[in-house]
């Protein structure tokens, strides 16, 4: 299943930066995943300084 990335987003950019098949793009005042492209590695939840991607 696909990440999502939760309200607490900052819009720090670094889950962007550390995906590996450029599934997040920045959104309307936080970062968003698409599904369809996400392979639910969690780099994305590793790189994150406040946990706001998470596996829903």
């Amino acid at each position: 299943m696909a990440y999502k990335i939760s309200d607490d987003c900052i819009s720090c950019g670094a889950c962007a930066e550390g995906c590996p098949v450029s599934a997040i793009s920045e959104g309307d005042g936080k970062y968003v995943i698409d599904a369809d492209t996400c392979i639910s590695c969690g780099a994305c939840a590793g790189v994150c300084p406040v946990g706001a991607p998470s596996e829903d």
